[in-house]
């Protein structure tokens, strides 16, 4: 199952920011690996209030936020989506963009983590 986490400063949180980011994000995964994935594609965005967050050693103003994307690792691997880390951080930096605009695409970090089988679960289930 899919698992995003998107971190950004708190003031950049409302006005539909987050509905957008959901959505979009699903639709991005589901843009690489099909529906059935997009729908269970799990969103959970975290705001940290201001002064709490900072580059280069000094507390961030602009909106640049980071999406982490957990995902098992034999999905990276598979012949029939060539390119999917290529493809997955081109369509959640769109989503990103879409949400709030292309600069903030542009300072969108976006990190993807493969989790090797045994090490994940659902149900109490090991997958």
């Amino acid at each position: 199952m899919p698992h995003f986490t998107v971190v950004l400063g708190e003031e950049h949180l409302g006005g539909g920011a987050e509905k957008a980011l959901i959505s979009g994000l699903a639709e991005a995964v589901g843009a690489v690996f099909g529906e059935r994935l997009r729908q269970v594609a799990v969103v959970e965005v975290f705001g940290v209030p201001p002064g709490r967050r900072g580059v280069g050693g000094v507390p961030a103003t602009e909106n640049a936020p980071v999406v982490t994307l957990n995902l098992r690792e034999g999905a990276f691997h598979l012949p029939t989506v060539p390119d999917a880390e290529v493809r997955l951080i081109t369509e959640i930096s769109d989503a990103v963009g879409s949400a709030y605009d292309e600069g903030v695409r542009g300072r969108t970090t976006v990190q993807l983590f493969g989790i090797p089988p045994g090490r994940s679960g659902e149900g109490g289930e090991v997958a």
